[in-house]
C-alpha cells in the first residue's frame, strides 16, 4: 500500500506560539491529511479543551502527549525559561521513541513531515537526524527572517558584538528592497536591560540555526505585506492569514477562557463606535499606564470593549481606578480575554488599539480594522510598518474587488 501523508506537529506552550500552529493543524487537516500533534500533558488540556467538536470526532487530527517534568501551578507555568529548560530535558528522548514506535507499528502512516515552532529546535534537529522533511513556523513577521539568519555574519563581521548590540549607529540594510533595521530595534533589543537582552539574542541565534536546518519556513503572512523579505528566503512559504473557520466555535488555544458575552454586547452598539482595547498575552502595564489609559478611555466618551487580563498588571493583578468600572458602565465592556478575530470582525468595531504583536497585527490587518498602535516591546517599529502597508494591501484589494 501507498504511503499516506502523516504530519507531526510540535507546538511551544505559550498562548502567540501555540494558537497559529493549532489553526494550521486545522487546516491540514481540512485537507485530508492525517495530523498528530505531540505536546505535554498540560498543553493537551489546553487544546482539547479549544479543539472544535469537528476536529475531536476526526479521524485525521490525534493529541499525544508525554509529562513536562514539571509540578508546577498554573500562574507558575508563565515563567517560559523553566518550562523550555524541562521540555528539552523530557521531550527529545519521547519524541525519538514516538517517532520509532509509529514506523514500526504501521508502514501506512510513516512521518512524512516534522512541523514545529521555530524555538523547538531540538525538534527539528531530530527530524533531520531522522531524515524525516521538516518545516519551522514562525510567529514574528517575515521581514525578521533574514534579519535572524544573518546573525552569525554580522557578528564576524564586527556589526553586531556577542550581546546583540550594535557597535555603531548605522543602519544594517540586508538588500536595497527590505526595510533598514536600526540599532536597538532589533527582534531581540531590550536596551534597559542588557542581561534580558543577552538572553534573548542567545535565544535568536539558536532561532537561526533552527530556520537553517529547516526545508521550510513557515510565515503567518501573506506575500503582498512583504515580498521583499520572502524574496531574499527562498524557503520561506507565507501560509496566512491564520485565521480560524467561520463555523468553529472555539479560533485557537487559549491559555485563558474566551468571554463570548462581549459579542452579543457588540451587538447593541452602533456600527463603527467601539475602541477594541487589548495588549495580546504578554504584554504588561504599570500601575501608572493601566491607570492613565483608564482615564482616557473615560475622558473620550465612547463605547469600548477591554481585555483585562489577570496577570495584566506587572507583577500582580491589575487594579483599575477607584470608581472607573460603575462611571463607565454605560459605555465599557470588561473581560478577561476575548475571541479576537470574531471582534475584529464585528461591524461595531472601530479600531483596535494594540501593543502591535504580529499574531494582532495578522488579524487587525486582515479584517481591515484601523490600528491605534502602542508600541510595547522595542521591535514593534517593525509591526506598526506592516499595520500602514497592509492597510494599503487592504485597501487595495478592496477597490479591485469592487472594480
Amino acid at each position: 500500500m501507498d504511503r499516506e501523508p502523516h504530519v507531526l506537529v510540535i507546538p511551544f506552550p505559550a498562548q502567540g506560539h501555540a494558537g497559529p500552529l493549532m489553526k494550521l493543524s486545522m487546516k491540514i487537516a481540512e485537507q485530508g491529511i492525517k495530523v498528530t500533534i505531540f505536546s505535554t500533558e498540560h498543553m493537551k488540556a489546553k487544546i482539547m479543551a479549544s479543539m472544535p467538536q469537528e476536529a475531536k470526532k476526526s479521524s485525521l487530527i490525534t493529541v499525544v502527549s508525554v509529562p513536562d517534568g514539571l509540578e508546577l501551578q498554573e500562574a507558575e507555568r508563565k515563567d517560559i525559561e523553566k518550562v523550555t529548560q524541562s521540555m528539552l530535558a523530557v521531550m527529545p528522548g519521547c519524541l525519538k521513541n514516538f517517532i520509532e514506535q509509529v514506523k514500526e507499528s504501521n508502514d501506512c502512516e510513516q512521518i512524512s513531515c516534522v512541523i514545529t515552532d521555530v524555538t523547538v529546535g531540538w525538534a527539528l534537529e531530530i527530524a533531520e537526524q531522522m531524515g524525516i522533511a521538516r518545516a519551522a513556523v514562525v510567529t514574528f513577521a517575515p521581514a525578521y527572517v533574514p534579519l535572524v539568519l544573518h546573525i552569525p555574519k554580522l557578528v564576524d563581521a564586527g556589526i553586531l558584538d556577542s550581546t546583540g548590540n550594535a557597535t555603531s549607529d548605522e543602519l544594517i540594510l540586508l538588500s536595497e528592497d527590505t526595510l533598514p533595521w536600526k540599532k536597538n530595534e532589533y527582534i531581540w533589543s531590550f536596551p534597559s536591560q542588557p542581561d534580558v537582552q543577552k538572553l534573548y539574542f542567545e535565544a535568536t541565534s539558536a532561532v537561526a540555526q533552527s530556520l537553517k536546518i529547516s526545508n521550510w519556513i513557515l510565515c503567518n503572512s501573506f506575500y503582498e505585506l512583504d515580498p521583499s523579505a520572502c524574496d531574499l528566503v527562498p524557503n520561506i512559504l507565507t501560509i496566512g492569514p491564520l485565521l480560524g473557520s467561520d463555523h468553529s466555535e472555539h479560533s485557537a488555544v487559549n491559555f485563558w477562557p474566551e468571554d463570548s458575552t462581549c459579542l452579543s454586547w457588540l451587538d447593541k452598539q452602533a456600527i463603527g463606535t467601539v475602541i477594541y482595547v487589548a495588549f495580546g498575552s504578554a504584554a504588561v502595564l504599570s500601575q501608572q499606564q493601566l491607570e492613565e489609559l483608564a482615564l482616557g478611555l473615560e475622558s473620550l466618551n465612547q463605547p469600548f470593549l477591554w481585555v483585562v487580563r489577570p496577570d495584566f498588571m506587572n507583577r500582580s493583578h491589575a487594579k483599575l481606578p477607584d470608581g472607573f468600572v460603575e462611571r463607565v458602565s454605560d459605555r465599557g465592556k470588561f473581560v478577561q480575554w476575548a475571541p479576537q478575530e470574531k471582534v475584529l470582525g464585528h461591524p461595531s468595531v472601530a479600531c483596535f488599539l494594540s501593543h502591535c504583536g504580529w499574531n494582532s497585527t495578522i488579524e487587525g490587518v486582515s479584517m481591515g480594522v484601523p490600528f491605534l498602535c502602542w508600541p510595547y516591546f522595542t521591535n514593534i517599529r517593525t509591526e506598526i510598518t506592516f499595520v500602514m502597508l497592509g492597510k494599503l494591501v487592504h485597501n487595495f484589494s478592496r477597490m479591485r474587488m469592487e472594480s
